[in-house]
């Protein structure tokens, strides 16, 4: 069969705009709810000093490579992959197939929670006890992950209008679409989360919870484990290895200040994970003070956070409902940003080597998409998608990053990429950072991957029968690998690769 020439490429209407896609892909869900707790967790504000560190040695350097081979290749993951090496196409295929056929599918119930919540806190409909409520009646969880259910329909109602969503922002596009969306989307989300830490430090007990949050404990910086988790976190939040910001930079136009971009989209990130969580932990406060409790017993962490700890304290809150609909439409707006950007990741790699109309890619996958997240809103949903998310986040996502930097920087001429981005951008990089993704990259990662996996077996996940760790997340990994397999060996249509 004749290859045909791909269409052409899209390109963003401007550097604002790729700005704020990248931005609103990067801060997601668990800016707001993971960061601060972790933050708390590991000595306040003392965390921040080897979380910066992070940022500066791993998050940025491998946030400029991915710019730097979606733009130098104008290629999304696989075919950057591709252009590298032929054998390395998979690995371009393996992440895009694990965020889009893993991630998205149960980010988008926890979207929906969100969503259902939001209509909830114009009444408080949680009641007096937001825990049970969460737990028993609103996911009516079941005994374990053996035991799926039914689906929940509320939450199955809200997954339909988050996949609508999904489906019509990126059906329109880059410009029309993605673009467009994020410039309504991130100014929202800031200026919804301003108002909501503006708010929060005047309620009474606001310093106790930001003196938890941020007060700086230096003794744990002696501790491995803070360390990890601040290189963990920088890794996870900023969308690395997830094939977006390759996609993303694909559709830079040629002078494109790679660099720049990546230390303005690191930074803004960082900074509004530090921002929100003021937000958060000025409520904790409020909620040890009104209930009469000390700030470890009212903190907690996750999904717990969101949906059990905040609706507790905006039920003792004089005008809850109000600050609830901002918490929770923060919440979307942070969650669908993300969203769309996996959605388009492997779009966009579809589109590169096969002839088919964007248009339909996207419903396509949005329908498999919806119908793949279905499991997720059982019964036995939360532990499906503790589960999954456990296995493709620390050993999934981890793994594509050695991966990236070592075949990059091993098997490439790494000094041709920098040249590349010295060449489009106006800010530039000198030796250090050849030797950062060299080395010290892959170095950090395989000693975060150690460390799960020594975790992994000293005790099953959360104690989890061994055999639904297997069957559940392991062998969702394993799929995936096959199916990147599969569209590896598949042979190009289109003539994207020469």
């Amino acid at each position: 069969m004749a290859r045909v020439r791909r269409p052409p490429r899209e390109v963003w209407k401007n550097q604002l705009g790729f700005i704020l896609a990248a931005v609103g892909s990067a801060v997601g869900l668990g800016n707001i709810w993971r960061f601060s707790y972790m933050t708390y967790e590991n000595g306040g504000g003392a965390f921040l000093i080897p979380y910066f560190i992070a940022l500066f040695t791993v998050g940025i350097p491998l946030m400029i490579l991915e710019f730097s081979l979606g733009h130098k290749f104008s290629a999304s993951a696989p075919l950057a992959f591709s252009k590298l090496n032929r054998r390395f196409e998979w690995v371009g295929w393996w992440t895009v197939t694990f965020v889009m056929f893993g991630i998205v599918l149960y980010y988008s119930v926890i979207i929906s929670w969100c969503l259902n919540y939001l209509l909830f806190s114009f009444t408080l409909a949680w009641g007096d006890d937001p825990g049970n409520y969460f737990f028993k009646e609103f996911l009516s969880i079941s005994e374990g992950p053996g035991e799926i259910g039914t689906v929940q329909t509320p939450i199955f109602l809200g997954l339909i209008v988050i996949w609508f969503l999904n489906w019509v922002i990126v059906h329109r596009g880059i410009q029309g679409g993605i673009e467009l969306a994020n410039k309504i989307f991130m100014p929202i989300l800031f200026f919804l989360t301003s108002i909501l830490v503006f708010w929060s430090i005047t309620l009474e007990g606001a310093e106790i919870g930001l003196k938890a949050y941020l007060n700086p404990d230096f003794s744990v910086l002696t501790k491995p484990k803070v360390w990890i988790d601040a290189f963990t976190q920088i890794f996870f939040s900023l969308s690395l290895g997830f094939g977006i910001m390759i996609a993303y930079a694909s559709y830079l136009p040629e002078r494109a200040n790679l660099s720049r971009n990546a230390f303005i989209t690191a930074l803004v990130n960082c900074g509004f994970s530090v921002f929100s969580g003021i937000a958060v932990f000025s409520i904790l406060g409020y909620m040890s003070v009104e209930m009469q409790k000390p700030i470890n017993e009212v903190v907690t962490q996750s999904i717990g956070l969101a949906f059990v700890a905040y609706p507790t304290a905006l039920s003792l809150l004089p005008g809850g409902a109000f600050f609830g609909v901002l918490f929770f439409t923060s919440l979307v707006v942070a969650g669908l940003s993300s969203s769309v950007s996996i959605i388009e990741a492997f779009s966009s790699a579809a589109v590169d080597k096969f002839p088919w109309d964007r248009k339909r890619i996207v419903t396509c996958i949005s329908v498999l998409g919806l119908g793949g997240s279905v499991i997720f809103t059982t019964n036995g949903g939360l532990f499906w998608l503790d589960i999954v998310d456990h296995f493709i986040t620390h050993f999934g996502l981890i793994t594509v990053g050695i991966l990236e930097a070592v075949l990059v920087s091993w098997f490439f001429p790494l000094e041709s990429l920098r040249h590349h981005i010295n060449t489009v951008s106006d800010l530039k990089i000198g030796p250090w950072w050849s030797l950062l993704i060299r080395y010290f990259v892959p170095l950090i990662l395989i000693i975060i991957t150690g460390t799960n996996l020594f975790n992994e077996f000293q005790k099953p996940y959360e104690g989890y029968p061994i055999s639904s760790l297997i069957f559940i997340g392991i062998n969702w990994l394993v799929i995936t690998i096959i199916i990147a397999l599969f569209f590896s060996r598949s042979p190009w249509k289109t003539l994207s690769e020469t």
